[in-house]
């Protein structure tokens, strides 16, 4: 086997670092030149300490003004040709579009990976117009597409955007069963559920607030934290003055965010994301390899790790009224029942999306390359 000189082409260093290394190891391991291009942070050192050679990217990951993202063409090509690798992998919406354009001019093949469509799709509009085409144009040329759930592959075939024999599904990023073991069962003595998301309408934010507003009203005695950064400047982000008044009415207790998510998890009963639409959502694979119950929409994405009734509950999409329903149902769950469904979510998780699995479909995509 060749070695070959990879690039990995994401929105942030943080998201290679905290959900693709391991894979990332691999290739290095196996001998692999290795080369990360993504904006720089305060991750991007453990990439290059990893044995990554790093090349920093100007892009706005929250924007979408077309013109401007256009010329993402011409950094990544100007970026390809110093490289000039063997094969690139792209991760999210921008570098899958323009990064392959970009790839497909100088001739390199790609490896493409729809993490997830966001909400993009859901709205019929000229943005989704334009994004279809987009995607339509670019993806003519990878070689391979993942997709990490059944229905935005169906949706990409069916719109005729890519051809099914392109694609591939794979369990998300995969999780890393050791890093995410289970704990030890121990009920908190006030319930306590835990949101951990971008403080982003899409996630369900607002549906979460109003539910636990409900559930107050009735009486209920919980706590409701929420773990994740606010972004106020993303467009469908939250503004600083609504979670501030979250916080000082003792709606939610606010965590603010954290490089380990473990010791908050391990904390928490119940783990809630009531997301409008997700790829494999990685805040309920950590929840479940932790064998926490989960309560999640009934969208795609969500309904893929989770079970109703087997390792959680599923509300209804934009529902604050069947979500809190939900949330009351799971406070009075006995402890053997709390205990079965954080179990089965293990289990689901060991069978389904161990990360080895994605880093296999990976190495083989990357190896036909070679033959």
């Amino acid at each position: 086997m060749a070695k070959m000189r990879i690039a990995i082409v994401l929105n942030t260093s943080w998201n290679i670092y905290n959900f693709r290394m391991n894979f990332v190891k691999v290739l290095i391991a196996e001998g692999n030149e290795v080369h990360t291009i993504a904006p720089h942070d305060e991750f991007t050192h453990y990439l290059t300490e990893a044995g990554c050679i790093h090349h920093n990217l100007k892009m706005d990951s929250r924007g979408a003004n077309p013109v401007k993202d256009f010329l993402l063409v011409f950094e990544l090509m100007s970026t390809y040709r110093r490289v000039k690798p063997d094969v690139v992998l792209h991760y999210t919406i921008k570098p899958n579009v323009y990064g392959t354009l970009a790839a497909a001019i100088l001739k390199i093949p790609t490896i493409n990976n729809v993490c997830g469509l966001g909400t993009i799709f859901l709205k019929k509009n000229l943005v989704s117009s334009v994004a279809i085409a987009l995607y339509r144009l670019a993806f003519r040329f990878p070689k391979k597409v993942f997709f990490q759930n059944q229905d935005d592959r169906d949706l990409f075939v069916d719109k005729k955007i890519i051809a099914l024999s392109t694609s591939d599904l794979i369990p998300g990023s995969g999780i890393d069963l050791k890093r995410f073991a289970p704990f030890d069962f121990k009920r908190n003595s006030t319930f306590t559920f835990l949101l951990v998301s971008r403080l982003i309408t899409d996630k369900g934010i607002h549906e979460f607030i109003e539910a636990i507003r409900q559930l107050k009203a009735s009486g209920i005695e919980a706590k409701f934290q929420v773990l994740g950064a606010k972004d106020p400047r993303h467009k469908r982000g939250i503004k600083l003055g609504v979670i501030k008044e979250w916080i000082d009415s003792g709606t939610i207790e606010y965590l603010g965010t954290t490089k380990d998510v473990r010791p908050y998890i391990q904390q928490a009963d119940c783990i809630v994301l009531p997301s409008y639409r997700e790829g494999t959502p990685r805040t309920l694979l950590e929840a479940a390899s932790s064998a926490k119950p989960i309560i999640t929409t009934d969208v795609p994405g969500c309904h893929n790790v989770v079970m109703d009734g087997y390792n959680g509950l599923l509300c209804k999409l934009k529902d604050s009224q069947d979500l809190a329903s939900k949330m009351y149902m799971m406070t009075n769950f006995d402890d053997g029942t709390l205990k079965k469904l954080g179990d089965n979510g293990r289990k689901k998780v060991v069978s389904e999306f161990d990360e080895s699995i994605v880093i296999r479909k990976y190495l083989s995509a990357i190896h036909s390359l070679d033959s």
